[in-house]
């Protein structure tokens, strides 16, 4: 019988039930423990976790405070991503029970991924296409004399942690002014970056492309709305690789469908899948990506590396590496064997 006993779904992220799990119990074998697949939702995942030490959540269903309370023996619930907008935070640190997550382990592909959308939504890569595909060859040359060189133009974050620092590092060579809007991050890591710190105000009035990059959390849920598109410039493009919730979907539709901003590069939405009416899916203005800004042939493997090496840790009575939660661990009995990262914030 095995020493500890992991619960985790068949969720979006690690695809059919039946997941292979040999990457994770690289870490998790030697100390004894097991991971149980749990079919169903939320209740069943609740019935679940009774007995289980360790939550390896998935995406969906959602770990809630249902879940963690029912968890007499929880010990940690672990997850293979950046964010944890699909884990109930509050309920867990009630509880004294960490909450572990990846936040460097593919940030350079989400990186990449928004400065493609940076540059493709800039250029009118997808139109450009289009225009060729349809033989209207005569027009494409003509569309781009609307827009100015990319040089020079002013490149605003919002939020600035890893991703956005790592997009401001490929940004520089193009010859962005680049802004940031982060209150949670100290200005020095911006300079250091070159990168201007400002108010949220004059981020949306300056900037000729945003970039989102903030977490799913409470704080940033809705962080543009209708007012903020409205601040933008009308020939300003939004780009987003971090999170839908952090956007009004139908403020930026609304944005987008009467000239507010020129363009929009997503690869997040507020509802994911996207919906078959969704009006983005007509807009030729709007670059759509899958939530795909983390794949590669590394992230898999890398993550659930991690995910099982962070959950080892705890079980095995040690603090994870990374813990979005820290104030818990003071209070436990969990061996502290390395410092609090200084640069941890909400969702980091």
């Amino acid at each position: 019988m095995a020493k500890f006993k992991i619960v985790t779904t068949a969720g979006p992220g690690t695809g059919v039930p039946g997941a292979d799990h040999s990457l994770e119990m690289e870490a998790l074998a030697g100390i004894g423990a097991e991971i149980v697949e749990v079919k169903g939702g939320e209740d069943e995942l609740a019935a679940a976790a009774v007995d289980a030490d360790a939550i390896y959540g998935k995406g969906r269903p959602r770990i809630t405070a249902k879940v963690i309370n029912a968890g007499k023996k929880l010990k940690v619930v672990s997850l293979a991503s950046v964010g944890v907008d699909s884990v109930d935070v509050e309920a867990a640190t009630a509880l004294g029970i960490p909450v572990t997550n990846c936040p460097d382990t593919f940030i350079e592909e989400v990186a990449d991924h928004a400065m493609t959308l940076i540059l493709a939504s800039w250029r009118r890569l997808v139109v450009q296409d289009q225009l060729v595909r349809k033989g209207e060859w005569s027009k494409a040359r003509p569309m781009l004399y609307q827009f100015p060189r990319l040089m020079g133009m002013t490149l605003g974050f919002i939020s600035f942690g890893h991703v956005a620092r790592a997009v401001s590092k490929r940004a520089k060579p193009f010859g962005f002014q680049m802004l940031a809007y982060d209150p949670y991050i100290e200005e020095l890591v911006m300079s250091d970056h070159d990168v201007q710190p400002v108010g949220y105000s004059e981020l949306l009035e300056r900037s000729d492309i945003i970039s989102m990059h903030a977490p799913g959390t409470k704080d940033a849920h809705h962080l543009m709305k209708e007012q903020h598109f409205k601040k933008m410039k009308k020939t300003a493009l939004f780009v987003n690789t971090g999170r839908g919730s952090t956007v009004d979907e139908p403020a930026m539709i609304k944005a987008l469908q009467e000239g507010w901003i020129a363009g929009a590069g997503l690869d997040v939405m507020e509802t994911e899948p996207i919906g078959h009416n969704n009006p983005l899916l007509g807009m030729e203005n709007v670059i759509l990506t899958a939530h795909v800004a983390s794949a590669s042939t590394r992230f898999d493997i890398a993550r659930k590396r991690r995910v099982g090496a962070e959950m080892a840790l705890v079980l095995g009575g040690k603090w994870p590496r990374a813990c979005v939660n820290p104030s818990v661990l003071e209070k436990s009995k969990l061996e502290r064997w390395q410092p609090y990262s200084m640069e941890r914030g909400p969702g980091n």
